[in-house]
């Protein structure tokens, strides 16, 4: 009697023969390297700029992607191939204000020297009594909470960097790897949650030595960083109405009479991972903080295939790829000014759409239906794939998996990383098997979830993924990422790989798992 593995095993194999009977029936042309090597061209071409978003550069090379898309005879979604996402570009504005207010004084401190405003700050001014809220952590998965001695309601929370046993390998916070309470946006979600109108953060002094506000590196309060170096993110949710302000040592030694005491209570704080927070009595602090936000154009590129199974075709898989780079350098006296991102990634949306035109022109059309989308904003932050998954154009719940394309043309010409194997090993079994015709050396990860592209959004709504990946080289993010450097071949071979997979997985009834 065969086991339940032994029989998906037999029934993956007659599938796959199944499928390749009905391929070379209805076969559409292979995927060849002088297709891809059309595309990457054209997309790290010094005429579209590095394809920095948002700019003329990238939106040409949207129209370009949307024009193929069309010629496919790919569907739009609500009458568009282009999907709207919000970005917002801050500045920061002339009033920016932090006293400290003490029952004899008002102290006026000076922004750069004492104090800078994160990007993420808000313009509703605070006016409140001060409170000393540790690292501003809560985190019940390990028994540790810095507001369960204090109360925050109303007040404005002074709080460490980072977060307890930063450099400690037996940190019960995970080792000496940072989780995601030592973001400062976690520590603002979490002061706000407990009713805080103002955060003030320092730098910890145990682990650094350098005490001076940082905050986010402004061009106007710098003489080197250039003017249009503004940070961009999305819109709503990641700006905050609250004044968050970086303080340095000045602040340090007003509310703890010096960095010694301030470093006595950090030292508590990790040895005994009991909360050491206070409130400064009779200590006020007034901040007002301005940040400008101003909405930038950009977008995802979709294309659609619907699915012809009637019971099948609302569900759907999506192949997805990053379109955008870095720019380029202005006032540059480099011959090579333009980060044309080549292999980052032109590459993967080269392999992307030439899947997408192998599905459009086989005659045999896929039982689920199958979302393209080249996303936009991926080196700022995933910002495309982010706004995906939050505003789908079709239901997350529907979606069985996601494959990503992400620098696929460097390397050694067999060598091919599958991030994501040990999270999905459904699909993982399933390139393997199809992986004996293309003949890959396939790298699998060791169980160690890499982000750091498009599959991670995806990953974290619970939807199976895999990311295709030749490794990192000498060339990534600088001007040297040049087609020439580009190994065609391999590209092709990594697309045809990705829709073998695409087309088993858009006719498999199978759903598939995931492993967090």
């Amino acid at each position: 009697m065969f086991s339940q593995l032994k029989f998906h095993s037999l029934l993956v194999g007659i599938l796959l023969a199944v499928s390749g009977m009905q391929a070379q029936k209805n076969a559409s042309r292979p995927i060849l390297p002088g297709e891809v090597s059309k595309h990457v061209y054209t997309l790290a071409s010094d005429g579209l700029l590095g394809r920095k978003t948002a700019g003329s550069g990238i939106d040409s090379a949207a129209w370009y992607i949307s024009t193929q898309f069309k010629c496919y005879g790919l569907q739009t979604v609500n009458g568009s191939y282009f999907q709207e996402i919000g970005l917002v570009q801050a500045s920061l504005g002339d009033t920016n204000e932090f006293s400290v207010i003490t029952p004899d004084d008002t102290l006026v401190l000076k922004i750069k020297t004492d104090f800078v405003p994160f990007e993420i700050s808000g313009n509703m001014p605070a006016h409140a009594p001060v409170v000393f809220a540790g690292y501003g952590i809560t985190a019940p998965e390990y028994g540790y909470n810095d507001y369960s001695t204090i109360d925050a309601q109303d007040k404005i929370v002074l709080i460490l960097h980072h977060e307890p046993g930063e450099c400690d390998s037996n940190s019960v916070f995970n080792g000496a790897r940072n989780t995601k309470h030592s973001l400062v946006k976690s520590k603002v979600d979490n002061a706000i949650a407990h009713g805080a109108v103002g955060v003030i953060i320092v730098t910890d002094p145990l682990n650094h030595k350098l005490l001076n506000p940082v905050g986010f590196p402004w061009p106007n309060l710098s003489k080197i960083i250039p003017d249009d170096a503004l940070p961009i993110k999305l819109s709503g949710g990641l700006v905050y109405d609250i004044p968050v302000i970086h303080a340095g040592k000045s602040v340090i030694n007003l509310f703890f009479g010096g960095t010694d005491s301030l470093l006595a209570l950090q030292k508590s704080i990790d040895n005994t991972l009991a909360p050491a927070s206070f409130a400064f009595g009779n200590l006020q602090a007034k901040i007002k903080t301005t940040t400008l936000r101003v909405p930038l154009p950009a977008r995802n590129v979709v294309g659609f295939l619907p699915g012809k199974n009637p019971k099948m075709k609302n569900e759907l898989i999506v192949v997805g790829a990053h379109y955008d780079h870095l720019g380029y350098i202005k006032n540059s006296s480099d011959i090579d000014s333009v980060f044309n991102g080549a292999d980052d990634n032109a590459s993967g949306t080269a392999a992307m759409l030439s899947i997408a035109r192998a599905f459009s022109e086989n005659r045999k059309k896929p039982s689920r239906s199958v979302l393209f989308i080249a996303f936009t904003a991926e080196e700022l932050g995933l910002y495309g794939s982010q706004w995906y998954v939050n505003n789908p154009l079709f239901p997350l719940e529907n979606t069985v998996a996601m494959l990503n394309f992400d620098m696929v043309g460097r390397n050694h010409p067999d060598s091919l990383f599958l991030v994501g194997a040990s999270e999905s090993p459904d699909i993982t079994a399933l390139i393997r098997k199809l992986n004996k015709k293309n003949k890959h050396g396939l790298i699998l990860t060791d169980g160690k979830f890499s982000g750091g592209s498009d599959h991670a959004p995806f990953y974290n709504k619970n939807i199976p993924f895999m990311f295709f990946f030749s490794g990192l080289h000498a060339d990534y993010h600088t001007t040297a990422d040049n087609p020439a450097l580009v190994d065609f071949e391999k590209v092709a071979r990594v697309a045809a790989l990705g829709h073998s997979t695409a087309w088993f997985i858009a006719n498999d009834k199978k759903k598939y798992s995931l492993n967090k």
